[in-house]
């Protein structure tokens, strides 16, 4: 295997990575936002609050995300495997 394709192919799992987590954080960030946002109106400052809503939000994109996180990672484990008879040159 050559630098170039090891690289590459460690960008295209970088790429990956960053694609499919970046939906969860969005929504654990937004939830997060109006929780807070909640909180400063209602002056309630409980610490244990944020982590309900958060883990039920996460959860739900969980499972409308999930067909199309299953269909990606078969794409890229797909690719990977095809690509093998070049990392072996």
């Amino acid at each position: 295997m050559n630098p170039e394709f090891a690289i590459e192919l460690l960008k295209s799992l970088m790429y990956q990575s960053l694609a499919l987590a970046t939906p969860f954080l969005a929504v654990a960030m937004a939830i997060g936002l109006a929780v807070s946002l909640f909180q400063a109106v209602t002056t309630i400052n409980e610490q244990t609050l944020t982590f309900v809503p958060k883990a039920l939000g996460v959860i739900a994109a969980l499972l409308l995300l999930l067909p199309w996180v299953v269909r990606s990672l078969v794409e890229f484990a797909t690719a990977v495997i095809e690509k093998m008879p070049q990392m072996a040159m």
